[in-house]
């Protein structure tokens, strides 16, 4: 079994690199996606509210038979739930949902500038409540432009561990990235392969070959080098695995320059913005 680096947060605590994501993966198989990536060796688990998906996920954790405290699970507070009251019932429902007493990481999903009056702050407030009772071992946040993160700088006590934001390619998002890493905050890379646009890139098709890996594989371990965070998300078993398998190998400096310089800016996007994003689901 590969073993997955870890990195250290700003309190102190460690996440693993390397997780499993659930995003977009139907309830009914996300148990069992969950049990097989464990199986594989994966010990990062990363859901949220809005995916529906946190009952099942607890499911496959108790199905793999692995201590609770092996496995580093993360949520996120659902965009309808910013106001703290809410946000406070929000999270008792993800405990509850999740079968556990505490998630190791807790997020707030997008921070939603144009609705609630711009106040994010109060929902980061109510998060560092659920850090102080131990019941979020770290909190953090997705989709943090540097704006909201200064604000939250100006207005809080607390630094984010984590900002989960999309990272890939084709948007390498350096600012964003940059302010997160320069302040102490973790990056993680959500769509790190940007739902499959990069992966018949021919720059990256040719390190594939040099290397002997999948395109795929080498993204990931473009993404590990650079220092971020991921998580990529099957739920075909030979993949779950080949995305784990990306420790046997590493990429030259001009392979790290080359994949990073196929970044297209906004048009490579695959996401909202999250300076206009207002969904709140149904």
């Amino acid at each position: 079994m590969s073993v997955v680096p870890s990195i250290t947060l700003n309190n102190g605590r460690t996440i693993p690199q390397l997780g499993f994501g659930v995003f977009q993966i139907e309830p009914e198989k996300t148990a069992e996606a969950v049990k097989t990536a464990l199986e594989v060796g994966y010990r990062h688990i990363d859901t949220a509210e809005m995916y529906g998906n946190e009952k099942e996920v607890g499911q496959g954790i108790r199905d793999a038979g692995i201590d609770r405290s092996d496995i580093f699970v993360t949520s996120k507070l659902n965009n309808g739930f910013h106001e703290p009251d809410d946000a406070r019932r929000a999270f008792d429902r993800t405990l509850n949902d999740l079968g556990t007493d505490y998630v190791d990481l807790f997020l707030i999903h997008w921070p939603l500038p144009t609705r609630y009056d711009g106040d994010f702050v109060s929902t980061w407030k109510t998060l560092e409540e659920f850090a102080k009772d131990g019941r979020a071992r770290s909190i953090g946040v997705s989709n943090f432009q540097p704006a909201h993160l200064e604000r939250l700088a100006q207005e809080t006590e607390t630094v984010p561990a984590v900002n989960q934001i999309e990272v890939h390619p084709y948007f390498v998002n350096e600012d964003a990235r940059s302010h997160s890493r320069n302040n102490a905050i973790a990056v993680e890379a959500w769509s790190p392969i940007a739902q499959g646009k990069v992966l018949d890139d021919p720059t990256i098709e040719k390190i594939a070959q040099a290397v002997g890996k999948s395109t795929a594989q080498v993204v990931l371990r473009w993404h590990l080098q650079r220092g971020d965070i991921i998580f990529p998300k099957s739920v075909t078993p030979d993949r779950v695995k080949a995305n784990f398998d990306i420790f046997d190998f590493e990429l030259s400096d001009s392979d790290i320059a080359d994949i990073t310089a196929l970044d297209r800016g906004e048009e490579g996007r695959t996401g909202p913005n999250p300076d206009t994003f207002d969904m709140i689901p149904d």
